[in-house]
């Protein structure tokens, strides 16, 4: 994938480079407390950059539209979170679409415009839907999710054996 843009982002391929960024989000506490058991905190700038070095090995072998990006500030040239698409367990037959923000970039609107531009590319891949799952007390991507345009289907503890809030997105709920 091409790096994609919106408003105020560019949603890029994660580089090893990325590892101080990175860090700032996956190793932030009050970000990984919410995220599923695939993926837990991250301790050190070493670990971030294994992490990193896996992501962008296993990038290339990945049948789109999955994979994981980096968000960057248009502006500042800053990566302030990262996205994902990936299936979920047990089946991996749906697609989940995640996202992570730096703790100090929330509520600026960035997580819902970066997950959007992701979504509407995810659509040109043929695929018909997308979901996301939240903890039911994750009160921040439920908001998300919703001003992404994804529509609430029900609660479940089919993925990750976690009671999970799930939210579904098809071509024709993009808000614009």
């Amino acid at each position: 994938m091409d790096p994609l843009t919106t408003e105020r982002l560019i949603i890029r391929p994660w580089t090893v480079d990325d590892a101080e960024a990175a860090l700032a989000i996956y190793g932030a506490g009050e970000v990984t407390r919410w995220l599923t058991p695939a993926m837990g905190q991250v301790d050190d700038l070493s670990a971030m950059r294994s992490v990193l070095e896996a992501w962008v090995s296993d990038q290339p072998n990945m049948i789109p539209p999955r994979g994981r990006w980096a968000v960057q500030h248009k502006e500042s040239g800053r990566a302030i979170g990262g996205l994902a698409i990936r299936l979920l367990p047990p089946f991996e037959e749906d697609l989940e679409l995640s996202w992570q923000l730096r703790p100090e970039e929330w509520g600026h609107g960035y997580a819902s415009e970066a997950a959007r531009g992701l979504a509407r590319w995810a659509f040109t891949q043929d695929i018909d839907e997308l979901f996301a799952v939240a903890r039911p007390n994750n009160t921040r991507a439920i908001g998300t999710a919703k001003r992404v345009g994804m529509e609430w289907v029900g609660e479940t503890t089919k993925y990750y054996d976690l009671r999970l809030q799930v939210f579904r997105i098809r071509p024709s709920d993009l808000l614009d």
